[in-house]
């Protein structure tokens, strides 16, 4: 963080760029959180770097004004880690979709959580191709009717969260566009985190994929579909119901009829909760669950580059390998 007041509004990350989305487009939502976000940090705006692959997220860079790489499809986390070690001073955001993410990007996915360089990363997941024209995407429902599923698509659908904690991912969180105040929250959090943190953000296509998220935005579906949570509190939703753990498998129950000492409180650094909650509301054993909103899981790492010889991801050694030194002939 800056130790001078930078006095920046969020007029200051607003670009002269024509902004090219549709117009109802969920990313509108984002992008604005994302600019009220940003001077809370007190950052320089020199320091920030907007790093996107190929999609309709990916136009993000021209609309930030602030540094920016629009990359290729599906390697933006690699781009951003060669970045972030080049260049450790550098604030860097990996903006993605679930396609660019999650398809040809999927190695890239998993190996950034496991390396845990300090990136901040969106992933913008409507569950459809919506730059090219309305194809199912990696997290698309079963029987989702598109352009290359005409009768429904037959395969189960990716789950981001679950993917990044079992790839040791260190902040995983999910929001929604319509829930602004939330999503600014999910936005600081992510920011804040040291490591490689993954924020998924539900993002409706108002095109290609309207209404997908329909029964987690109307007000009234959204007291028995979703539950928010926070650290240290009871996991409750609907009208007094709420969750416990009997081992390692969620229960619904009434709340008032239960003793508060059986409630699942919800504890941020406890992995293996973390990964049930994100399962919660997905196809299978978890289905008639709530889908999970807000930040599941969060642990930073201590002594996160280790100076050793045999860890050559190491910020010495890129700092002395940009210099020119001959830091590989030293014991």
């Amino acid at each position: 963080m800056n130790t001078k007041t930078l006095n920046y509004t969020s007029k200051d990350f607003v670009s002269d760029q024509e902004i090219r989305w549709c117009p109802g487009c969920g990313d509108f939502s984002i992008l604005k959180q994302v600019q009220n976000v940003l001077p809370k940090l007190e950052i320089e705006k020199e320091k920030i770097v907007f790093v996107s692959g190929i999609g309709c997220s990916s136009r993000f860079p021209y609309y930030m004004n602030t540094n920016g790489i629009h990359s290729i499809h599906g390697r933006a986390p690699a781009l951003a880690t060669g970045l972030k070690l080049a260049n450790p001073s550098l604030y860097i955001w990996v903006i993605t979709g679930d396609g660019d993410a999650l398809s040809i990007g999927g190695n890239h996915f998993l190996h950034v959580f496991r390396r845990d360089i300090n990136l901040n990363i969106l992933l913008f997941n409507n569950e459809i191709y919506g730059l090219t024209k309305g194809q199912y995407s990696p997290t698309s429902k079963i029987n989702t009717i598109s352009k290359t599923s005409p009768e429904g698509t037959i395969h189960s659908p990716l789950n981001p969260l679950f993917l990044a904690l079992a790839a040791g991912a260190t902040f995983v969180g999910r929001s929604i566009d319509k829930e602004a105040k939330h999503l600014q929250e999910c936005i600081l959090q992510n920011a804040s985190h040291k490591g490689a943190s993954l924020l998924e953000i539900y993002q409706n296509c108002h095109i290609f994929n309207d209404g997908v998220f329909d029964n987690f935005t109307n007000k009234i579906s959204q007291k028995e579909t979703i539950i928010f949570v926070e650290e240290g509190k009871p996991l409750l939703f609907g009208d007094g119901k709420a969750l416990i753990l009997e081992g390692f498998m969620p229960k619904i129950v009434n709340e008032n009829d239960t003793d508060r000492s059986n409630l699942w409180i919800h504890d941020i650094e406890d992995r293996n909760k973390a990964l049930i909650l994100s399962q919660l509301g997905y196809e299978g054993e978890f289905g008639h669950f709530p889908r999970v909103m807000g930040i599941m899981f969060r642990k930073e790492k201590k002594n996160l580059i280790k100076k050793t010889s045999q860890n050559l991801v190491n910020i010495e050694f890129m700092e002395q390998l940009i210099k020119g030194n001959d830091f590989l002939t030293k014991e």
